[in-house]
This record gives structure tokens, C-alpha cells and sequence, in this order.
């Protein structure tokens, strides 16, 4: 039975029979109107949606209900509010595998957009039935400088500063919140980042700390005192939902989801655990709590994470567009094979129970499911804060400990070339660094000094900066990437 996307929400709160006849779809089992807000999410996206939403979703049914609803707010996005909205904020998770199977979901309670609606977000979040607020606010809404610490020179931050009580950056909104509990002493929420940042935790705390020392050092002393912030590592790869997915969910379920996400079998979420906090039971649903979120963290970054960034500019050079064919390419899986074992493996500490040879080969046949579309251009996106610590932190490490890093170096000469490449064609650059590194492209087109380049760029550490190995090395790797832009075939040994 086909219906239209505003009866959505009457037929998702009636039982699966009442919608058609297959049993493989999994609905709310609890009743949504007596859920509480007790999270408010930053940064509505599908990620989001598909992975802490969706651990919440899984908990709500086990435990038959609870206080931990989602206020999930959105910074810009009305069309998405408008389309959740519509459907009471249900919708639908289609995890794409061998087998493909689906959830409806219904943790998320209320959607907002800080455009629109900063007020009332800033009350929400203020409510003292709110214990959480999470972020999935990429690495870029966490407002840092090369150094890792608030970058106070950003017109947002400024814009921020200049007006605390009408905040527009994830920042801004964590410390006015913060500052309503604080003057009404009421007990502070706890803070969760959920995004692919070293110590995201340590860092957000940090700058909002450096924030809210600007408005009162009082306030900033009873968040360093008072406030969680533990690290954390989320791992699921969740690409823009294709219309094949949406066709797909209206035939399953038998009505028109104006919101679906698409999603990977694997999920993993790793929490530091914190003492004393109230937070939900998530570990009943397959969340690891553990006081050593580095190792973890530091395995996903470098294999996965690494591995998607070589892939995205090497495989955009090429000419392919998606992970999956990109990873078909045999020469360019052989070389990423010969990569994890030889110039990133030795650079990580395993946590415990963590095998990083079948680690890095279960990522691989990850990429090779022909049912997740993830975009090389949307990984290509924000080098300047992913590269750094995706690459250049395992150099580093190598070169301390006099190890091989030739195939990384080739890694970070791709992304030159994509610059490069954006450059010439007049190509948006999607990098919050995009004007310094199209300046400094310009320059180092006239003479192709990779020193040049890399230096101008602002990205390099010290130890990295001045050496003589390392720059060979990028300059190497450079004219070997050129000439396969030439042949369009990559044929580089690892």
C-alpha cells in the first residue's frame, strides 16, 4: 500500500500489520509520548541519525522507554526540520549489506535550527531535564587553530564573543547555555563531541573553556570543574541517501519517508568512561566505555580515516568517484594494502582485544560494498584539518622512529595535486583553509617547491618542517603522482 509522506507518522505508530506484511522492519516498541528530553544533539546530519540516534533508538526499545529523547538541532538546515517535522521526527535507517534491513526510528523528539530559533535552543539546552548535549559538528565547528586551541581570530568566534547571548557556533551555544545553569545554579549538562578529532573531547573543552573565560572567570572555572567532556571515537560510514534507497524503503514499508539515512552494517562507539555522570545505558547496546579511547581512536583515525583520504585524492585524480570503485582498482588497493602494514600499523599501540592486521582488512572489504555510495569528493573535503592528522602525524611518528613513510608521502603529494588541480580549474576549494592554500599553491607554481608549498600552508610540525628526508620524499612523490595523472593508471609500489 502506497500512501503520502503526512500520513507518515500514523503509519509508523500503528503495528506492523497494519502497514503491509513483512516482518524485517523494526518499529518504536515504546510509546514515543511518553519519552523525555534528556539529550540535545548539535548538528543534525545523517551521521547523526544513524548512529548515536539510532544506539538511543535501540536502548528506548530494550529498556521499554526512558528520559533520554533527542532535541536534535540543526545550524541551518530548515528544509530538513520542515521534512521531519512532517513526520512527528520519525523516519526511517535502511542499513545496506548483504542483507539489507530497516528501522524506523523515533528517539529524536524535536528539531530545531539555530538560524531561526537560537533562543529556543539556548532554553532547551539550559533545562535542567537536559544531562547531555552531543555534537556532530565536523572538525571545522570546533572553531581550532593549528595549534588545537580556539582560533579567536574567526569572524564567528568574534561575532560570538561580541554578542554571548546570541550565539551562532557550536561554541557560542555550549558556554551561554552553560552560563543560564551556572547563574540559575542549576546542576551542568555533560558534553559528548561525535566527531573524527584527536582528544575531541580534551580540545572542545579547552575552547569552550577559552571562550567562557572572556565573559567571566567564574563561569569558566565551574566548567573546568563541573562539566564533562569525555573523548570519544565513532566509526560508521554513512553516505548522502540515494534515490535507489528511498524507492526502495517506500516498497519495504509501503510509504514515502521524506527523511531516510543509509548506512553500513558496522557501528562502533567508543566513550571515555567518566565517573559519576548520568548518561544513558548505552553499553546494553553495544557501546564500549573505556579509559583508553586513545588506542581506539588513534586505530580508526590512521587506518580508516587515512585510508579514506588516500583513497579520495589518489582515486579522484584517477578519475573515480566513488570508495567502491576506487577500491576495485587493484593497483590502488595493493598499494594502500602495502600503506596499513608497512607506514601506519607500526605508528599505532593496539587497545586491548584489537587485532589491526584484521582490523585494516575488514575496513578494506568495507569499502568494497557495492551498496554504499560514499563520494570521494565529500572525503576530499577539509584536508587542511584532516590531512594532519590522518597522515602527517603517522610521518611524523615514522620519522622519530626512523621507519619508512615513502607511501604516506604519496598520500600527502595526491593531495597537492587535488589543490593544485582545483586551482587551475577554478574548482571550489571545500576547506576552511581554502584562501591560504590557494595563495600558497600560487606560489609554488612558479617554481614547484614542495618546501614552498608545505611552509606556506601552515600545516607542518616542527620536527617535520626542517627536515630535509621528509621534503625529498613529498617531492618524490609528487612527480610520480604526475605522471599518473598522465597515464590515468596509478602504478605506485607501496
Amino acid at each position: 500500500m502506497r500512501v503520502k509522506s503526512k500520513q507518515l507518522n500514523q503509519m509508523f505508530l500503528q503495528s506492523v500489520d497494519c502497514v503491509n506484511d513483512t516482518t524485517d522492519v523494526i518499529y518504536p516498541s515504546y510509546k514515543r509520548d511518553d519519552i523525555n528530553i534528556g539529550i540535545v544533539h548539535l548538528g543534525l546530519g545523517a551521521f547523526h541519525r544513524s548512529h548515536q540516534a539510532m544506539y538511543t533508538e535501540q536502548l528506548l526499545n530494550l529498556q521499554g522507554g526512558g528520559n533520554w529523547g533527542i532535541c536534535a538541532v540543526s545550524f541551518r538546515n530548515e528544509a530538513l526540520q520542515a521534512q521531519l517535522n512532517s513526520q512527528d521526527c520519525l523516519y526511517t535507517m535502511a542499513v545496506l549489506d548483504v542483507e539489507d534491513s530497516f528501522q524506523v526510528v523515533g528517539a529524536i523528539k524535536e528539531v530545531l535550527v539555530v538560524k531561526n530559533e537560537a533562543s529556543v535552543v539556548l532554553e532547551r539546552m539550559a533545562a535542567e531535564t537536559t544531562k547531555i548535549v552531543s555534537l556532530t559538528v565536523t572538525e571545522k565547528g570546533y572553531c581550532l587553530n593549528t595549534e588545537g586551541v580556539l582560533d579567536e581570530a574567526l569572524p564567528s568566534i568574534i561575532n560570538d564573543l561580541a554578542s554571548p547571548e546570541n550565539p551562532s557556533t557550536a561554541i557560542g551555544l555550549l558556554v551561554a547555555a552553560l552560563n543560564i545553569r551556572f547563574k540559575n545554579s542549576i546542576k551542568p549538562f555533560n558534553v559528548i563531541a561525535c566527531d573524527n578529532l584527536p582528544d575531541n573531547g580534551r580540545k572542545l573543552k579547552s575552547a569552550v573553556i577559552q571562550f567562557a573565560s572572556h565573559i567571566s572567570k567564574e563561569l569558566a572555572q565551574w566548567i573546568d570543574k563541573e562539566v564533562q567532556f569525555p573523548n570519544t571515537m565513532v566509526d560508521s560510514i554513512t553516505p548522502k541517501t540515494e534515490q535507489a534507497t528511498i524507492d526502495l524503503i517506500d516498497i519495504k514499508l509501503g510509504l514515502v519517508d521524506s527523511a531516510p539515512v543509509q548506512r553500513e552494517l558496522f557501528t562502533q562507539w567508543v566513550i571515555e568512561e567518566c565517573p559519576h555522570i548520568e548518561r544513558p545505558e548505552w553499553e546494553k547496546v553495544g557501546v564500549i566505555f573505556t579509559d583508553n579511547v586513545e588506542s581506539f581512536e588513534n586505530a580508526k583515525l590512521r587506518i580508516l580515516n587515512g585510508l579514506h583520504s588516500a583513497l579520495a585524492y589518489i582515486g579522484l585524480l584517477v578519475g573515480y568517484e566513488t570508495v567502491y570503485q576506487a577500491i576495485w582498482d587493484k593497483n590502488i588497493k595493493s598499494f594502500l594494502v602495502g600503506l596499513i602494514d608497512n607506514e601506519i600499523i607500526p605508528t599505532i599501540e593496539a587497545p586491548k582485544g584489537l587485532d589491526l592486521h584484521d582490523y585494516s582488512r575488514a575496513i578494506i572489504a568495507r569499502f568494497e560494498n557495492p551498496k554504499i555510495k560514499h563520494l570521494l569528493s565529500q572525503i576530499a573535503c577539509d584536508g587542511s584539518i584532516k590531512i594532519p592528522v590522518r597522515t602527517l602525524a603517522p610521518i611524523q611518528n615514522n620519522v622519530l622512529a626512523n621507519r619508512r613513510f615513502k607511501s604516506l608521502s604519496v598520500v600527502v603529494a595526491a593531495w597537492i595535486h587535488f589543490i593544485g588541480f582545483s586551482f587551475v580549474n577554478k574548482h571550489a576549494l571545500h576547506d576552511p583553509k581554502a584562501k591560504e592554500l590557494f595563495a600558497a599553491m600560487s606560489e609554488f607554481q612558479e617554481n614547484e617547491n614542495i618546501k614552498v608549498f608545505l611552509e606556506a600552508s601552515g600545516l607542518l610540525p616542527d620536527t617535520l618542517k626542517n627536515n630535509d628526508n621528509f621534503i625529498t620524499n613529498i617531492q618524490d612523490a609528487y612527480v610520480d603522482i604526475a605522471n599518473v595523472i598522465k597515464s590515468g593508471v596509478f602504478k605506485i609500489d607501496a
